[in-house]
């Protein structure tokens, strides 16, 4: 739960290195908190006084967790993708190659997939070096 949580910590801290299961784990939680709102708001269909489908309260409830999460969302899930792109010595930058039509989100991804670099490197130092572990945290 900590690695799902850490972007948030970091906010909209764009510098340093974020290795790859901090960035796969802010995901899977983004994904598990769509998934849930999505099955809310699907559950939520009734019927109107007139017989027509018509949404209802949980609908509505799930609709607005998921817009309040999204807005929530944005800043950090682009924080831990500059950051990933930093761990593998790459610009912050590349993260618009996900605006490339048909292709930009698939080369994102593969890039999301890839290791960082070993050891230092001009952003700061290795995240999974054990040597740099921080006690005071």
């Amino acid at each position: 739960m900590e690695w799902m949580l850490m972007p948030y910590r970091r906010y909209a801290d764009f510098q340093g290195r974020s290795c790859r299961r901090e960035y796969w784990m802010f995901t899977l939680l983004s994904v598990i908190v769509a998934f849930g709102t999505v099955v809310l708001m699907a559950s939520g269909g009734g019927l109107s006084a007139n017989g027509e489908a018509a949404p209802s309260v949980l609908f509505w409830i799930g609709g607005a967790i998921l817009v309040i999460w999204g807005l929530g969302s944005i800043i950090p899930s682009i924080a831990v993708q500059v950051r990933r792109f930093h761990d593998q010595e790459r610009s912050g930058w590349m993260v618009l190659l996900g605006f490339i039509p048909y292709v930009g989100g698939l080369i994102v991804f593969i890039f999301m997939c890839l290791s960082g670099t070993r050891g230092p490197n001009r952003f700061g130092p290795d995240p999974l070096d054990p040597s740099n572990v921080d006690i005071f945290n």
